[in-house]
């Protein structure tokens, strides 16, 4: 294997540590003992069992995950149907609705927030629980599709043929071949809609009701009230939640079939 050069290798330190610095500060700082966010005066963890008592934060916690499991389910679904559809199928204009599917990829988030709240409101539908889930579901679906197509690009056919061949229906096919070759794919484009959805501001601003806020708006409503130490607890605790996430995503999408 060639070594990487001593003068990149350095290059490359420097520039993961300028992207993780803010986020390390933020981890040390939510074991300091001061209420003050620029004085060191000691380690605690006491902001850190302050949590429990925090009624908001729970009450956050569980709208986030009942949230976040709805939407990942109706992402998922959708996700995969389309993508079997985009990688299998030939029919016109399927470029342009592949491209129109992935548009959400590149367009800002304050713009699909928007965009969403206008629809929400022509159709009459009253924000809350359901239209965050709808929103969130389709801005985690182009990521679906995505990992799950790339998952579908990289299969054996000549499997499902096989089964095709040996007498297998299409149905059967499809549950005992196909979907098992899609599942660590599956299974990452799941846990990045979920990590999306947890951790999302800026959409759930827009589609959120009266006491529909989410754990990331408890925590954006708390600092800008004050910069209390439990921010940065909590805060800590839903990056650490959040990696853990994404390299559990990486580890599916890598993971080839036996």
């Amino acid at each position: 294997m060639t070594r990487m050069p001593r003068g990149l290798a350095w290059y490359a330190a420097v520039v993961l540590a300028a992207l993780h610095l803010p986020v390390l500060v933020l981890a040390l700082f939510s074991f300091n003992a001061s209420r003050f966010a620029g004085r060191w005066t000691g380690f605690t963890t006491a902001w850190y069992s302050a949590l429990w008592a925090r009624e908001d934060l729970w009450a956050g916690l569980r709208l986030s995950l009942v949230v976040g499991v709805c939407s990942t389910a109706i992402a998922v679904v959708l996700g995969t149907l389309a993508a079997l559809a985009l990688g299998r199928a030939r029919f016109r204009g399927r470029q342009t609705t592949e491209a129109l599917l992935y548009l959400p990829l590149v367009t800002p988030e304050i713009v699909v927030g928007i965009a969403t709240l206008l629809l929400f409101a022509a159709i009459g539908l009253e924000l809350g629980v359901l239209t965050i889930v709808l929103a969130h579901a389709a801005f985690s679906l182009p990521f679906v599709i995505t990992v799950v197509g790339a998952r579908l690009a990289g299969m054996d056919r000549t499997l499902e043929e096989a089964a095709l061949s040996l007498g297998a229906d299409e149905l059967t096919t499809f549950r005992r071949v196909t979907l098992p070759l899609l599942a660590p794919g599956i299974v990452a484009g799941a846990l990045l809609a979920f990590t999306l959805s947890f951790d999302d501001v800026v959409i759930t601003v827009f589609t959120s009701g009266i006491g529909t806020g989410t754990l990331p708006l408890v925590v954006y409503a708390m600092v800008r009230r004050t910069v209390e130490p439990t921010v940065n607890a909590i805060s800590t605790l839903i990056v650490l939640v959040t990696t853990v996430l994404i390299v559990l995503a990486d580890r599916a999408s890598r993971e080839r079939s036996l």
